[in-house]
């Protein structure tokens, strides 16, 4: 490969990727805290097996087990309620391990360290970024969303994850 064609398949991608989201392509998602302070971000893109893989990159948020998850409106204004409930067109119940369930939006659970840095890479197959009912970006968009305990998997309607407190806009 030419020198050339590497510098233009790199501002291609650079390209894509400030264009911020595309039915195939990738979403570059800024994650705020209730303050606007930006704790890192996320990048969505298409999963291999089907759904989105997500790949987080934090900073300044409570180390432990926290929960990540698609609320249902393209709101983040602080204290977050705004983004609504968890995204749910399938109308089911809260959590992975519950008969009825899952949402759309809940997803495993990331690990912050000691010191407020968390790397991580999460698969929703519930969701597309494709057109449809489940596509994150259906009705104007989602929310992305930090809660500040883990998710017990099971409780409904949130599973116990404790206050939102860093979101971030999933729009086109």
């Amino acid at each position: 490969m030419t020198r050339t064609f590497a510098y233009a398949l790199v501002a291609l991608a650079a390209g894509a990727f400030a264009a911020g989201a595309g039915a195939q392509g990738m979403a570059h998602i800024d994650v705020k805290d209730a303050t606007g302070k930006s704790v890192g971000m996320a990048m969505i893109s298409p999963a291999k097996d089907g759904g989105v893989s997500i790949a987080v990159d934090f900073k300044g948020l409570p180390p432990g087990e926290h929960a990540l998850h698609f609320h249902m409106t393209a709101k983040c204004e602080a204290p977050f309620t705004s983004a609504g409930g968890h995204f749910n067109p399938g109308m089911k119940k809260h959590g992975m391990q519950n008969p009825e369930g899952p949402h759309a939006g809940d997803m495993a659970n990331f690990t912050v360290a000691a010191n407020g840095t968390a790397k991580a890479t999460i698969t929703n197959k519930n969701v597309t970024m494709a057109d449809g009912a489940n596509s994150i970006y259906a009705n104007g968009g989602t929310a992305l969303m930090v809660h500040a305990t883990a998710d017990d998997m099971k409780t409904d309607p949130s599973g116990n994850a404790g206050d939102r407190i860093a979101c971030g806009l999933v729009t086109k």
